[in-house]
């Protein structure tokens, strides 16, 4: 029982909740992406090169050797969208981050030197 109790508060911290719901959105997002490739960028790009090698995807263009550097290719434009994606979240998240702690960090505003160095002088006076 103790032991259930154990991996109970083990899986319910949050960094293993956050960890789990990363990877939804990552299955997810993949999914995305993939389509991205095949259904608008292969369709509107690399169309056009694709008819000239005689060939209907990506995935079929062969080197020297049978070598498939089609595969290849398709995975390396995979990741360069998936990267450049990543880059413009994680910078607008780091933007908002950046704002709200600037935002914290503003001290209210107390009595000025002159006037602490003031009302000193008026308190010595007395």
């Amino acid at each position: 029982m103790r032991m259930f109790k154990e991996f109970k508060a083990f899986a319910m911290k949050g960094n293993v909740i956050d960890l789990a719901i990363g990877v939804v959105i990552g299955a997810a997002f993949g999914k995305i992406v993939s389509s991205l490739i095949e259904d608008v960028i292969t369709p509107l790009i690399l169309k056009p090169a694709l008819e000239t090698a005689k060939l209907s995807e990506i995935e079929q263009l062969v080197a020297f050797g049978g070598v498939k550097y089609g595969m290849f290719l398709s995975s390396l434009i995979n990741f360069v969208i998936v990267a450049f994606v990543l880059f413009i979240v994680i910078k607008a998240i780091n933007a908002y981050k950046k704002k709200n702690e600037i935002e914290e960090i503003v001290v209210p505003k107390g009595p000025t030197q002159e006037e602490l160095l003031t009302e000193i002088r008026d308190l010595l006076k007395k």
